[in-house]
């Protein structure tokens, strides 16, 4: 008498078909990733990112990666003798840490996740925002307590050329972004601002006409009721997410007036996620449940 014998490997095979809608979905769509929080420290984290990215790349998606670097700028401003100090929840930039900065985000974090790409073949190229004229910024004053106040070269986007990115795209690389941006003034020739890089990812999403822009953080999502509740709001459409803005902790406010502008500059889908989760890209972008909080533009009679 004949048996059937158990394939073990059948779970693979299902998750694989459960996959395939995502795949159709999503093939040929460019998906920018911002790449922070813990996800920049932890060894492990990091490798299972980079094979994210590689296999998205794989299955016929165009990822582009945003980075920053807060921690590892602030170690390093230390080590420099500069102090670090926040307005606004943005970092004081002077021209001796902008030099610090910019060593820090284009030497050091974006050579380091080149390398990681690149260890599953030549695909990763690195660019900053002034290459190319990618990013383009003037200097950013914000509003504290009624009075502007100046915190040195911190950068506010005023214009995107893609056209470097869309190359690299066009050859079949994945571009990766460090957020400084030229001086749109030319009295200011060679000099540089530090960008946000939650905002730089979501400039850089609308302007590429991207699906999806990913941003990777510290916590699950966007919570209901946060601290009375852990509970994470899954789906969300633009107009919600500006009426909860202004009760957002700081850490979360540029991370999600990004996904607001992002779905309201034709970008079909913004999502926050938990980058301490491994492969937590590929469980948002492949699965049917996903996992953190998605903001989508409202629908025709919304406001």
């Amino acid at each position: 008498m004949s048996t059937t014998r158990k394939h073990t490997a059948l779970p693979k095979a299902q998750i694989l078909i459960e996959a395939l809608p995502w795949l159709v979905r999503h093939n040929g769509k460019t998906v920018v990733i911002k790449f922070g929080g813990n996800a920049m420290i932890d060894e492990d984290l990091k490798a299972a990112f980079a094979q994210d990215v590689v296999f998205l790349h794989h299955a016929g998606l165009k990822p582009v990666v945003v980075h920053g670097g807060g921690p590892q700028i602030s170690a390093a401003l230390d080590r420099h003798g500069i102090v670090s100090e926040f307005k606004a929840g943005l970092r004081v930039t002077t021209e001796d840490a902008m030099d610090v900065v910019r060593m820090v985000l284009a030497g050091q974090v974006q050579r380091e996740l080149v390398n990681l790409l690149n260890q599953h073949g030549p695909l990763a190229v690195g660019l900053t925002g002034e290459d190319a004229h990618t990013i383009t910024a003037t200097k950013h004053r914000p509003e504290i307590d009624g009075e502007l106040v100046d915190i040195g070269r911190v950068g506010e986007i005023t214009s995107i050329d893609t056209g470097a990115i869309e190359a690299l795209l066009a050859d079949g690389r994945i571009p990766v972004v460090s957020s400084i941006a030229r001086s749109q003034d030319d009295s200011d020739s060679g000099h540089v601002y530090n960008v946000n890089a939650d905002t730089a990812a979501a400039a850089l999403a609308a302007a590429l006409g991207a699906e999806t822009l990913m941003v990777l953080t510290d916590v699950e999502g966007l919570y209901e009721d946060w601290p009375n509740s852990d509970e994470v709001i899954s789906r969300l459409t633009a107009s919600q997410l500006e009426k909860l803005l202004p009760e957002l902790s700081s850490g979360m406010v540029p991370k999600m007036e990004g996904c607001l502008h992002a779905v309201r500059n034709g970008v079909t889908t913004a999502r926050v996620i938990d980058g301490r989760v491994q492969h937590s890209i590929l469980l948002e972008i492949f699965t049917d449940e996903g996992i953190g909080t998605m903001v989508v533009p409202d629908q025709e009679g919304e406001s």
